[in-house]
């Protein structure tokens, strides 16, 4: 079974966007069809609706961490504060590794410096939410 990374890496090579290729990476752990989270992901792709905002393999990570720590409680949604937690860690770990989390800039779009491509993008954004995970796990155990 390929790992979370290399799932990712081949499913962009395939045409997933960045946000899909991460999240589908994750269907097995998250007990999920992959087809869902391919349409969840859709939007999220080229910086959110192709805007060129927050980078989608950063915000795929972001979906992950909340459905794996979200308690999915609709009469008492008591998990927000922790799934911000943890989606603040990949944010800010994503940015450290990659000098950004805007997809023009890390395109190099208006500055013809292109400070990762997606490629990395996707393979950082899925290392950098299992390391999270990972610790949040250990932390809780």
């Amino acid at each position: 079974m390929p790992s979370h990374e290399e799932a990712a890496a081949e499913r962009h090579a395939r045409g997933y966007n960045c946000a899909q290729a991460v999240a589908c990476s994750f269907a097995d752990e998250l007990g999920m069809d992959e087809a869902s989270l391919f349409r969840a992901a859709e939007g999220l792709g080229l910086g959110m609706g192709g805007m060129q905002a927050t980078c989608g393999a950063v915000a795929g990570a972001c979906m992950v961490a909340g459905l794996l720590n979200s308690t999915g409680d609709l009469d008492h949604p008591n998990s927000k504060a922790s799934t911000y937690r943890l989606s603040r860690q990949i944010v800010e770990r994503f940015g450290e590794a990659n000098g950004s989390t805007t997809c023009r800039e890390l395109k190099g779009v208006g500055t013809g410096t292109v400070l990762a491509p997606c490629t990395k993008c996707v393979s950082d954004a899925v290392r950098i939410a299992e390391d999270v995970l990972r610790e949040a796990r250990t932390r809780q155990a």
